[in-house]
């Protein structure tokens, strides 16, 4: 017992108690760090040079065939997402939620 109350006395005194014990704010904060990551501009993206995935040209063969349009499947992975972006708004599919 005496072991246990001195590292909670450490802890206290090391201010790491929040870190175990995260408040409703510290969660908050947190949830709104995550998500801001998730919206990033293509053209920030380290890996936007790459080929396109795989995932990305399927949908982007949906998105393209619904919007009358061919499918460039020599995009990188920034165009393709940004392709993306311009079929979403041009067809309607894919944005709910996101307005």
């Amino acid at each position: 017992m005496a072991l246990l109350n001195k590292l909670v006395r450490d802890m206290k005194s090391n201010d790491q108690e929040e870190k175990l014990f995260p408040t409703d704010e510290d969660k908050q904060r947190s949830l709104e760090d995550n998500t801001s990551n998730t919206i990033k501009d293509p053209d920030d993206w380290t890996t936007g040079d790459e080929k396109i995935t795989g995932a990305q040209l399927s949908y982007l063969t949906t998105l393209s065939a619904e919007a009358g349009e061919e499918v460039d499947e020599t995009l990188t992975k920034a165009e393709a997402s940004k392709k993306i972006d311009e079929l979403q708004h041009k067809t309607g599919r894919g944005l709910e939620g996101q307005e």
